[in-house]
């Protein structure tokens, strides 16, 4: 298959960009992985870091593969306004994308006939290696995938198949004199341009089993799960707001949340219901811990209540955050 027949099945199945190259080892972002690991960069986080053996060796993830297909899926939508009591999602959260692209990755493999594998949002593979290597994107300082038409707005998949395609050349592009993400990020985590210190990233840190250091919560804002900041600053990332401007929101997306909703839910069932999120140990009561902190940020009187219910709580790390909360919504009635 060649190229212009691989694009013209990436536009038949909705699929915003597409790379095809051969299925060999990635040894570079093998080593760039161990290294940054003994660094400790990755703090506990385990995803594609757990076992790069496996995550950065396609070749060895199906019998007889040959090729290795990246895909991307934009998400980008416009934001209503966010309403008085509520937190923020960050914007690969508001829907489920990645169903999205792994349905149409599935029917890609179908099309193509072979025997195939769909890898998507799994800790098997590195996607942005696959990416990057088949011109899909090329990596930015702010170490997400870049793409021309969309930025980093996209979500990546991967389909390992035994069939031969033609290989589609990297961009050979990169983000130049730039620094606007590393100047951008409020607690310095992409200070080394291209690798990210997870233990100074606010999105790690609304994740991480334990609460966020206390010099971090205020940056958090209104974020009760990840954080947008170094995409929202990327000039890559402009004209795709021009041109996805009018975008509805889909009836299930999820852009702001309640924070006195949060603060008073089950943990189970809160954790049920958001359940494309990450939460460590499956835990809701993670996620209550972020409505905490987004509550002393930009709650008011409608959330007091619900955060000085937690100064009691069982647990030492929620009751410090309770109580930083409290001291947060008093000092901004004073």
């Amino acid at each position: 298959m060649t190229r212009g027949e691989l694009q013209a099945l990436a536009d038949e199945l909705g699929l915003d960009a597409i790379g095809a190259a051969p299925a060999g080892p990635y040894h570079g972002t093998e080593r760039d992985i161990r290294e940054r690991k003994a660094r400790g960069l990755f703090a506990d986080m385990r995803f594609t870091m757990a076992r790069p053996e496996e995550s950065c060796h396609p070749e060895t993830l199906l019998p007889g593969a040959r090729t290795v297909i990246s895909a991307a899926l934009c998400y980008w939508l416009p934001e209503p306004e966010r309403p008085a009591g509520h937190g923020r999602l960050p914007r690969y959260t508001w829907f489920d994308a990645y169903a999205q692209l792994r349905e149409g990755l599935d029917e890609l493999g179908r099309r193509l006939g072979g025997t195939y594998r769909v890898l998507v949002d799994a800790n098997q593979h590195v996607d942005r290696e696959a990416a990057a290597r088949s011109g899909v994107g090329f990596y930015g300082k702010n170490t997400l995938v870049i793409t021309r038409r969309h930025g980093s707005w996209v979500v990546l998949g991967t389909l390992v198949s035994d069939v031969e395609l033609e290989p589609t050349p990297p961009l050979g592009l990169d983000c130049g004199e730039c620094r606007l993400c590393i100047d951008a990020c409020p607690t310095g985590a992409l200070d080394e341009p291209g690798t990210l210190d997870s233990t100074r990233c606010l999105s790690y840190w609304t994740q991480a089993p334990a609460p966020p250091p206390s010099e971090y919560r205020a940056e958090l804002g209104a974020q009760v799960y990840g954080c947008d900041i170094c995409q929202d600053v990327c000039p890559w990332n402009r004209g795709v707001e021009k041109r996805r401007a009018g975008e509805p929101l889909p009836a299930d997306a999820t852009p702001h949340v309640s924070l006195v909703d949060w603060l008073r839910s089950d943990p189970d069932e809160l954790r049920s219901r958001f359940e494309r999120l990450y939460v460590p140990r499956n835990d809701g009561r993670r996620l209550r811990l972020n409505a905490l902190v987004a509550a002393g940020n930009v709650g008011g009187d409608g959330e007091r209540d619900a955060v000085s219910a937690y100064l009691d709580d069982p647990d030492e790390g929620t009751r410090d955050v309770a109580a930083w909360a409290l001291a947060r919504l008093e000092e901004r009635d004073a």
